[in-house]
């Protein structure tokens, strides 16, 4: 069952194009890594357009959420061709994706339920936390988009620098 404390929470395709990514169950800091991992490998594959499905996510916290803006940030970057779009958000990841302004740098895909066609979906190895130093980054890129983000992520940010002796 996707969500379950044993099941995978990201399943890829990465011969798709775009690149498919399904969040199943909770996405957080404590098992982000394996996807950051993942998006930087595709860019560096010259692989740099992404749909993220979450029709099975949960729940997200702020460093998931930088880690998806940063990647849309580097999409962007990397090509003219480079795309990040966010699909199947329940109402409540949908607040949460546009009160902290990733509708900016994204394309939202408001339907709800999967309109792309099956793939042969595999599970990122391992569910690890991310860094400090991933977890500081994801939370200036957030502090970045949106001004009011800013006051939002100020004591992490200040807390994550603190720890690393910044």
């Amino acid at each position: 069952m996707a969500g379950d404390a044993n099941s995978p929470v990201y399943l890829v395709d990465p011969d798709s194009d775009p690149v498919l990514i399904r969040i199943c169950g909770r996405a957080s800091y404590q098992n982000s890594a394996p996807l950051s991992t993942f998006f930087q490998k595709m860019m560096a594959s010259d692989r740099p357009r992404f749909t993220l499905d979450f029709s099975q996510c949960t729940t997200m916290d702020s460093t998931f959420l930088g880690i998806i803006a940063g990647a849309a940030i580097a999409t962007r970057k990397h090509t003219s061709q480079g795309s990040l779009t966010i699909t199947c958000l329940s109402p409540r990841n949908l607040e949460l994706v546009r009160n902290l302004g990733l509708h900016r740098l994204a394309d939202i895909d408001t339907e709800t339920t999967a309109t792309h066609p099956p793939f042969d979906l595999e599970a990122l190895e391992g569910q690890n936390p991310v860094n400090r130093a991933t977890m500081l980054e994801a939370h200036e890129t957030l502090s970045g988009i949106d001004d009011s983000n800013r006051a939002k992520f100020q004591d992490v940010v200040a807390f994550l620098k603190e720890e690393q002796g910044d």
